[in-house]
């Protein structure tokens, strides 16, 4: 693994071709606005888990696993989903790349999970439906506040919509 890389911070998505396997990408930003991009990484896994609903993790973490793993690690991660599932803190998948990987996590969902009540909802843009953040390893109110700051004039922050299309058109 390599070393942390202080000043990036990176926001993560996995894609699953109808070919099989997954596709992980980051984009990696040198502010916490990721105004400005200065990498982004693909990374493929073969093999992956069915869904099973309130277990993601189990399908996403090997991917963003093999691509964290891969790259000097990032100060912070913001990842498509929970960090954590309820407010008792049922791990969810942001929590499982925080406990492995030491950084902290920011989760950005755009669904409702039925025991995430907890969830700091944000809006952005026009929308008038809310993201709903979580975090592990930073308080859910400073995590609110990131996702707000976040570039981008649409609901979803412009450095998750762009790790969204780059995982599902990298490689084919």
């Amino acid at each position: 693994m390599s070393g942390s890389h202080p000043g990036v911070v990176a926001a993560v998505d996995v894609h699953y071709p109808v070919s099989g396997g997954a596709r992980a990408e980051a984009v990696l930003a040198a502010d916490d606005c990721f105004a400005r991009v200065v990498a982004e990484r693909v990374t493929t896994v073969r093999e992956v888990l069915g869904y099973r609903p309130g277990e993601f993790y189990l399908r996403e973490l090997p991917p963003l696993r093999t691509l964290l793993a891969s790259m000097d690690l990032p100060r912070l991660v913001v990842v498509d989903g929970y960090a954590d599932l309820d407010p008792d803190g049922t791990p969810g998948l942001g929590a499982y790349v925080h406990a492995e990987f030491g950084m902290p996590v920011i989760g950005v969902a755009k669904s409702p999970f039925r025991t995430a009540t907890h969830a700091e909802p944000v809006l952005r843009g026009a929308s008038a439906r809310p993201l709903l953040v979580t975090a592990a390893g930073l308080a859910r109110t400073d995590a609110a506040d990131f996702v707000r700051h976040m570039a981008g004039r649409f609901r979803v922050p412009d450095a998750l919509r762009r790790a969204d299309a780059l995982a599902r058109t990298a490689g084919g």
